[in-house]
């Protein structure tokens, strides 16, 4: 399962990164980082979450 995310459309909420800390980050204006484009086995539950929870649908998920 890979994961992307568009900076773009991200408004810092840092929704993400509370529900998969293993696969993003926020950078110091508080956008998404991607950590691990390849989930890591174990995460994708909570990479599945981390989609859900991203108030601009800036996260997407591809198997």
């Amino acid at each position: 399962m890979r994961v992307h995310a568009d900076r773009e459309l991200c408004v810092s909420a840092g929704n993400c990164v509370m529900a998969a800390e293993d696969v993003f980050d926020q950078d110091d204006d508080g956008i998404v980082v991607v950590l691990a484009e390849e989930v890591p086995e174990g995460a994708e539950g909570r990479a599945r979450d981390a989609v859900t929870l991203c108030p601009a649908s800036a996260l997407r998920l591809a198997e």
